[in-house]
């Protein structure tokens, strides 16, 4: 069969090709923006590329089109698809029909670590014998790709609250039946399909209907809006993890940390420590994220021992703080960050891990729910941990510059703080007076013009 993907360069569509490939399938597919690690997985796979949406790249006529969720009416592929009353569905619909249907679903939702949870998850169950197959919204640094089909009963998926398709709306993850669910967090964002968190908060009622009696559900001790959901109902077992002593009354998964940074942590599972975690990872979210992929893992029988053991080995996700160059005394990171809350927590790891040394944060507000500047009041206190901050205004947003001069007109203490409008002048500010130990932190869930290896290009020729 040939399946054409519209968006396929999206995390989701992406790895949904790769799939699809694996179980025989030609596959092509078309994006308005091309640019690695997706593309060049996607060509290593054999699957054809089109840049721009034409009608044209629906010839020769496939014979089941995919359309991404960030396709809409107007496009001139959809308008085809339509007109020519080809066969069409929704990525998460066709994935839920193909593959998941007589699996052992294990999903991982929330607003924040996704795709680090699903990851690490992943690896345990890798570690573990299981050749699990998966969807991960990224590349995992232990795996070649971002998606396989697996031998095993078991699927481990990251499961995205946002809406399945322009005629689905959806979340993707009410699909997708999963025995084990993760709710990592829940926060509002996607601004641009949910007008309030509590229509969020709907949304993760809907998939925990979705897990059987006999499933799971691993949630965080303290989280409102999750309490929320659950309350409009929950048929399923929970079980909850928490850091230290944050919760008031007895967890099923607890860590003690033994460096602040996160970077060593005891596992205590019903109040009895399990096994001392070690790794290259620091931060809170990622010693949160860490306790639920062990608390799933377990659900399908893999120890907590077994576990934390893969874990000191776990290598991370490719754009989840990854070091992109350490040149001369100035290491540079490229994080997917793209909410405050994400920023803030991104920070706190780093400053923990670094001590005194100059951070500087380089951050693109850049998803549909930052350019409504909907979290504009809480965005400049989440980088309050770095030294200097630029903020890349490539989509010249009016209100941006408008807070930063609001909050130095109040606050007066934001000379550190610049919104810069072109990568250019980004790099540039970024590399002029820099100390000799720093380090420097990209933000954004995009390609950010190219301003990663831009940087270290320049940063190479300065200090070379």
């Amino acid at each position: 069969m040939h399946i054409h993907i519209l968006g396929i360069c999206g995390t989701f569509m992406g790895s949904l090709a790769v799939i699809a490939r694996e179980l025989g399938h030609t596959v092509t597919g078309s994006d308005q923006g091309v640019y690695p690690p997706m593309s060049t997985q996607l060509q290593a796979q054999g699957i054809t590329l089109m840049e721009g949406y034409r009608v044209k790249n629906l010839e020769p006529q496939p014979d089941l089109v995919l359309i991404g969720n960030a396709m809409s009416r107007g496009n001139p592929e959809v308008e085809a698809v339509l007109n020519r009353r080809m066969d069409y569905m929704s990525g998460p619909e066709w994935l839920a029909r193909e593959v998941l249907r007589h699996r052992w679903v294990m999903a991982v939702a929330g607003t924040h670590g996704k795709t680090t949870t699903t990851a690490m998850l992943l690896w345990i169950l890798d570690q573990a014998g299981f050749d699990a197959g998966y969807l991960v919204g990224g590349v995992p640094q232990d795996f070649p790709v971002s998606a396989r089909l697996g031998s095993s009963d078991f699927f481990v998926i990251e499961a995205d609250e946002y809406d399945s398709a322009f005629f689905d709306k959806r979340s993707k993850f009410i699909h997708y039946r999963p025995n084990t669910l993760i709710l990592n967090n829940l926060e509002y964002d996607h601004a641009d399909i949910f007008d309030s968190v509590e229509a969020i908060e709907r949304q993760f009622h809907h998939v925990v209907r979705t897990v059987p009696s006999q499933g799971l559900i691993i949630r965080p001790a303290v989280d409102r809006h999750l309490d929320s959901a659950l309350a409009m109902g929950c048929w399923s077992p929970v079980q909850d993890t928490a850091i230290g002593s944050e919760a008031t009354a007895t967890v099923d998964w607890r860590a003690e940390l033994l460096a602040e940074d996160g970077s060593r942590f005891m596992v205590i599972h019903h109040e009895q420590p399990v096994a001392m975690l070690k790794w290259n990872l620091s931060g809170l979210h990622n010693v949160r994220n860490a306790l639920s992929a062990i608390a799933a893992a377990r659900h399908v029988g893999v120890t907590p021992d077994h576990a934390v053991a893969a874990l000191c080995r776990f290598s991370g996700v490719k754009r989840r703080m990854e070091l992109v160059g350490d040149i001369d005394g100035v290491r540079v990171y490229d994080d997917f960050a793209h909410h405050p809350t994400a920023i803030a927590s991104t920070l706190e790891g780093l400053r923990n891990q670094v001590g005194d040394e100059p951070i500087v944060a380089i951050i693109e507000p850049r998803s549909n729910t930052m350019k409504q500047g909907v979290h504009k009041q809480t965005l400049i206190p989440s980088a309050a941990l770095a030294d200097r901050v630029l903020w890349g205004n490539l989509s010249d947003m009016g209100w941006l510059p408008e807070l930063v001069d609001g909050w130095r007109a109040e606050h007066g203490n934001l000379d550190h703080h610049q919104v810069l409008c072109s990568v250019e002048d980004l790099v540039e500010n970024a590399l002029a007076e820099l100390p000799e130990t720093c380090h420097i932190v990209i933000m954004s869930n995009g390609g950010f013009g190219g301003i990663h290896s831009k940087l270290v290009t320049e940063l190479e020729k300065r200090r070379g």
